[in-house]
């Protein structure tokens, strides 16, 4: 034996989908790179260069990661501020001058991981 929905019973179920698929639900977008000092491609005074990378949302400061290419392509992790805002990675260090990539590894609340690079030129006093 089947059953059939009533014509009235179809157009209310209609209408509770179509309003349940209008109500807004938080997104769950990874963190991105919203700003960055030094910028993209900036060049920067040094000696002491202070990194200051702004997110769009909140990211874990344990489980993030900055990561810096020197001139002769070695790496150094650098030390990331645990006590900086949730939305931000803040480090220094001291450079030479010269050509250098930041590469930035983050992990935000959503729990995706995101990653990017931040070329920049240190330029003597």
């Amino acid at each position: 034996m089947t059953r059939s929905i009533p014509a009235g019973s179809k157009a209310f179920l209609a209408a509770l989908l179509l309003c349940l698929a209008a109500v807004p639900r938080p997104a769950a977008a990874h963190a991105i790179l919203m700003e960055s000092v030094p910028a993209v491609n900036a060049t920067a005074k040094g000696p002491d260069i202070a990194f200051d990378l702004r997110f769009n949302s909140r990211i874990d400061h344990k489980r993030s990661r900055l990561t810096l290419t020197l001139p002769d392509q070695s790496q150094q992790v650098l030390p990331i501020d645990a006590d900086g805002p949730d939305d931000r990675l803040d480090t220094k260090a001291t450079l030479a001058p010269g050509t250098y990539t930041l590469r930035w590894q983050v992990l935000a609340i959503d729990g995706h991981i995101t990653r990017g690079d931040v070329p920049f030129t240190v330029e003597g006093n």
